[in-house]
């Protein structure tokens, strides 16, 4: 990579009480691109991924150890503020999970709380930037004061990431987006998603190899914990250097 990435871990652990999900991971994310995380179920890509926002922090029982650094900054410093990490580093879940609000204010909250906008006329702008930046705007333009709980579940999926950017993040976390969507509302999120790419870093956890491919530019293959291999992903694809890689490519693990 010639570019100086934006993420890069380091030695990361990840122990819940005594069990130890992630041992040394060791991986640099470059900015502007998708990284898909894949591996088996279990395999440590949820709990890395929940790592650079510090989800993590909220599981009593999890330790992390290692260095995270976004933009060069260690993201565990003990000066580090969660709630200003965390806006810029933004999340989508694995199920759409709108707040039981109006679609504009669903938008509008993360920038109301970091104090983002200046009055109305400011944030009615920045709301109509993020519907329309996640591909929203023309279905909802004139119903922005209805529940977002009532769009269907590819638009409240997309109304998630219009939620996530609004507090405009340097980097998006994609927590399996598409599983819980039909292959229509899948193919626009995954259209967006390259479409974003060239505002936001992003990262996704996918179970689906075909997804992966479609969508990201690097790879990385998780199995049991350990990062086994990271690189472009056509290069993961086609040759992989690790047989685990070739065997969970080809099915035969997983």
């Amino acid at each position: 990579m010639s570019k100086i990435p934006i993420i890069t871990a380091r030695n990361v652990d990840v122990f819940y009480a005594g069990k130890q999900a992630l041992d040394k991971i060791n991986l640099d994310i470059p900015e502007n691109k998708v990284t898909s995380l894949i591996g088996p179920s279990g395999c440590g890509k949820t709990t890395f991924l929940r790592c650079i926002n510090r989800m993590n922090d909220l599981v009593d029982i999890c330790r992390v150890q290692g260095d995270i650094k976004i933009a060069d900054q260690d993201i565990y410093a003990p000066n580090v503020d969660v709630v200003a990490l965390r806006a810029q580093v933004g999340m989508v879940f694995q199920k759409p999970n709108p707040f039981p609000k109006s679609i504009y204010e669903n938008v509008a909250y993360g920038p109301k709380i970091h104090g983002l906008t200046s009055g109305k006329a400011d944030m009615d702008e920045l709301v109509e930037w993020s519907l329309r930046k996640a591909g929203l705007w023309a279905e909802v333009k004139d119903r922005l004061h209805e529940t977002g709980t009532g769009l269907s579940g590819g638009q409240q999926q997309r109304l998630c990431i219009a939620r996530a950017i609004a507090v405009k993040p340097r980097v998006i976390l994609m927590d399996e987006p598409c599983s819980a969507l039909d292959p229509i509302a899948t193919a626009i999120i995954e259209e967006l998603i390259d479409e974003l790419r060239k505002n936001f870093t992003i990262i996704i956890v996918t179970h689906s190899m075909q997804q992966a491919a479609r969508v990201s530019q690097r790879t990385a293959f998780f199995h049991m914990g350990n990062l086994v291999e990271s690189g472009a992903t056509k290069t993961i694809f086609t040759s992989p250097t690790d047989e685990r890689t070739q065997n969970y490519i080809t099915g035969r693990i997983g």
